[in-house]
């Protein structure tokens, strides 16, 4: 199989560049180039603005390809291109979605491919709604053969999966544990979610590629692994040696404090219980199952971020934040408790 990956080095798409390798098939990445070393050696690097057309035409010339897979796609004009240059180039174009367009808030827990499409809270998701609903046009009117896929909470070794961080990632909330401070869990950390190892997710999406059953199709690729956020900080402080000291926080109540950067991805995300169906996934990939357990892949990701130091990230400013909320909630604890006394 002759595949290329818009993007391809990235948390999701990464596993799926090295194991398309593994399995000798030819691959090769459009993409700026920034993340080469740790590359395959057979794997080719077309160097390209993946948004700009001219750069991208140039970098593929004549070539046609099995499959095209762009993962960084955000925005229907980014469909738009990738219809223009590809369109006769390759047998299946799949677009990377994302759970998050599934509606919010859900009107069962339980999530299928057949789950509405609606996101009030976040304008990420309702532009990868917005690129859904145009490929399936294009399919519809011009047969683009097109796969949307729409993986979930997904995670490799170089992030620890957490519901509330700063812009600079996770190592400031590893960072508060392994000083024993208090650290932020939306909600009362109850609520249930999906976290899916990035080999995982590479398994099933390999199995759609070239999957003429896939064409036309939107299917969702997570472990079938359900856990409440406690559990998830509970096996992150394990992995550190550290005991958890949580404060829990209403989600609206983080969104308001933080300017509104939570609202997307905790009202039009975490905050949310979803227990995943993948039945489609396993009828168009027979025999695919999860096989990275959430405390095994977290503390494997724990590891891996201790001993690279160049993945430890400091964000003061996000740390003060949290001290702020933290003193906002003992107060207003103190302060209710004098009133009632």
């Amino acid at each position: 199989m002759k595949a290329l990956l818009i993007g391809g080095t990235g948390t999701i798409s990464f596993e799926v560049t090295k194991q398309l390798a593994a399995a000798g098939h030819d691959v090769a990445l459009l993409n700026r180039g920034s993340r080469t070393d740790d590359l395959p050696p057979e794997v080719r690097v077309l160097h390209a603005d993946s948004r700009d057309e001219d750069e991208v035409r140039a970098a593929i010339g004549g070539e046609t390809f099995d499959v095209v897979a762009d993962f960084i796609a955000f925005e229907p004009d980014h469909v738009e291109q990738d219809f223009r240059v590809f369109g006769g180039k390759t047998r299946q174009y799949i677009f990377i979605s994302s759970a998050s367009a599934y509606q919010k808030p859900l009107s069962d827990y339980r999530v299928s491919e057949s789950t509405p499409l609606a996101n009030p809270y976040w304008a990420y998701s309702r532009n990868k709604i917005a690129c859904e609903t145009l490929l399936m046009e294009l399919y519809r009117d011009f047969s683009f053969p097109i796969t949307v896929v729409r993986p979930s909470h997904t995670y490799c070794e170089r992030s620890v999966p957490l519901g509330v961080h700063g812009a600079g990632g996770s190592w400031q909330v590893l960072k508060r544990m392994l000083e024993h401070k208090p650290v932020l869990i939306q909600g009362d950390g109850t609520s249930l979610w999906t976290l899916t190892h990035s080999r995982d997710f590479a398994t099933g999406f390999i199995g759609l590629m070239g999957n003429l059953h896939a064409i036309g199709e939107a299917v969702q690729i997570t472990s079938d692994e359900t856990v409440t956020w406690n559990q998830v900080y509970e096996v992150i402080a394990s992995a550190l040696g550290v005991e958890l000291r949580a404060t829990h926080v209403a989600s609206d109540f983080l969104s308001a404090c933080s300017d509104g950067n939570f609202a997307g991805p905790l009202l039009g995300d975490k905050a949310n219980s979803v227990v995943f169906d993948n039945t489609k996934l396993k009828r168009l990939v027979p025999g695919f199952v999860a096989t990275t357990r959430v405390d095994q892949g977290l503390a494997e990701t724990v590891r891996y971020v201790l001993n690279h130091p160049e993945l430890q990230q400091e964000d003061p400013a996000f740390d003060a934040w949290c001290e702020r909320v933290i003193s906002a909630l003992n107060a207003a604890k103190e302060a209710v408790c004098q009133a009632v006394m």
